[in-house]
């Protein structure tokens, strides 16, 4: 399979980072993420309140 075929799911969980967002294609069904690597903005945030993980997929 090819990476650019590869499902999400196959990819192993990153250590550390927990997720809660059932919805989101890199969610592990166990509140982990399976994504390659993740990707938090928006660069002009100034506290956690304003973050957001920007490699969120909605499951369709």
């Amino acid at each position: 399979m090819t990476e650019k075929n590869k499902k999400p799911q196959e990819s192993p969980c990153i250590q550390g980072v927990e997720c809660n967002v059932q919805n989101c294609v890199y969610n592990d069904g166990k509140r982990y993420c399976r994504a390659d690597q993740i990707k938090v903005g928006p660069d002009y945030a100034v506290s956690f309140t304003e973050t957001a993980c920007a490699t969120f997929k909605n499951k369709l």
